[in-house]
């Protein structure tokens, strides 16, 4: 987490399944960490699909595979 993001106090219902689930998955200690880094992961998947869709539209990448029919 960042040293100036802002933590806040949140009240919510979530599915304990899920938490256990994520917590054994990331191997975090507690349901905060667990939530922060599931959270930190979407943000980084947003992230990288922005710049796989910035490099598909620049064209700097080259299909090797165009024309090869097997």
């Amino acid at each position: 987490m960042a040293k100036t993001a802002k933590v806040v106090r949140k009240n919510m219902r979530l599915r304990q399944d899920l938490i256990d689930r994520a917590k054994t998955i990331l191997g975090t200690k507690t349901e905060t960490e667990t939530v922060e880094q599931a959270l930190e992961m979407v943000a980084f998947r947003d992230e990288v699909l922005e710049g796989i869709e910035a490099i598909a539209g620049s064209n700097a990448v080259e299909d090797v595979f165009q024309g090869n029919s097997g």
